[in-house]
């Protein structure tokens, strides 16, 4: 019972669109031929699952997207953890991090492609950097925003750098690393569909862009859709992941 009131209070706006959406398209208020009924675009969806293109997809964009974020994480997190050693580093790197920040991640696509070429690596390669720069400047924070007090308590009984950095640091920063993780996650997703737009023949953004070429308005409407329904379970994915590994967040909430 409680799971279908949890489901139930956070679609039920999404199917009162969809039914009112079937309602004026049917009645042809809504052009069907801009905005096929959702009952046409399940079809259209089953055919896509069926004929295995749309498996297809997903599964290249899923894989850019992992592959993309295992990478800018991990190279996030370790000079992460080189600029909280060294402050003086830190000092001189920031303003190169928060100019790359700053800047839209597909006007360095050209230059990613001068280096790696047309090929999957600069794919990667973008969507990587997206993500370790979100770790960087969030983990980075959350280090400098551990109380001093708390280190030097440790440091008076003892405790080594690395049982510090265990005992003391991680469990201050934990909160601020999964919403960083939930952040470059989102911001994965939509630049590798991005990407996959602009430069691939595969993919999510591949299927929407040859579909808006070839004027295939449901087949467009089903991929956009799937977009959607990607970035809407990455949320309860880290919500749960939070919950099992900082437990004591949601004991506050």
């Amino acid at each position: 019972m409680r799971l279908v009131q949890f489901i139930g209070a956070r679609i039920w706006l999404v199917a009162l669109l969809l039914a009112c959406w079937q309602i004026l398209s049917a009645r042809r208020i809504l052009d069907p031929l801009f905005f096929p009924p959702p009952s046409q675009l399940g079809a259209t969806f089953a055919a896509l699952l069926s004929s295995g293109e749309l498996g297809r997809g997903l599964c290249a964009t899923l894989a850019r997207t992992c592959l993309g974020l295992l990478v800018g994480v991990a190279g996030g997190g370790l000079v992460s953890i080189v600029l909280c050693v060294s402050p003086r580093l830190r000092t001189a790197v920031q303003p190169l991090v928060s100019a790359l920040y700053s800047t839209p991640r597909l006007t360095m696509l050209p230059m990613v492609m001068l280096v790696f070429g047309v090929n999957e690596a600069s794919r990667l390669a973008l969507v990587a950097l997206s993500a370790g720069l979100v770790i960087v400047i969030q983990v980075s924070d959350a280090v400098r925003g551990v109380s001093r007090d708390y280190v030097d308590l440790a440091t008076n009984y003892g405790a080594s750098r690395a049982v510090i950095v265990r005992k003391v640091y991680l469990p201050a920063c934990l909160p601020q690393i999964f919403t960083a993780l939930r952040l470059c996650t989102g911001r994965a997703l939509v630049l590798t569909i991005s990407i996959e737009m602009m430069i691939s023949n595969d993919g999510i953004g591949s299927m929407i862009w040859s579909s808006w070429q070839s004027f295939a308005i449901e087949k467009l409407y089903v991929s956009v859709m799937l977009a959607g329904v990607l970035g809407l379970l990455s949320g309860p994915l880290f919500q749960v992941l939070e919950h099992r590994f900082v437990p004591w967040r949601s004991a506050q909430q």
